[in-house]
């Protein structure tokens, strides 16, 4: 599943960050940052994608 995530991250960066942490702050600034470019949403996307994946690894919430 994550790396089907990081993939949507990579050509559609909203839908990688919603199907990640939902609808909340971290998935407007995605579609912000998106709206300026793909290659700012698609940075974002990804990272944190990486990051709430090794937050749940430590057991911690992002």
């Amino acid at each position: 599943m994550k790396i089907g995530r990081l993939l949507l991250g990579l050509f559609l960066p909203p839908l990688g960050v919603f199907l990640t942490v939902g609808v909340g702050p971290t998935l407007l600034i995605n579609i912000l940052l998106t709206l300026l470019g793909w290659l700012p949403g698609s940075i974002h996307a990804v990272w944190v994608i990486a990051k709430h994946e090794e937050l749940n690894q430590q057991g911690r919430s992002y």
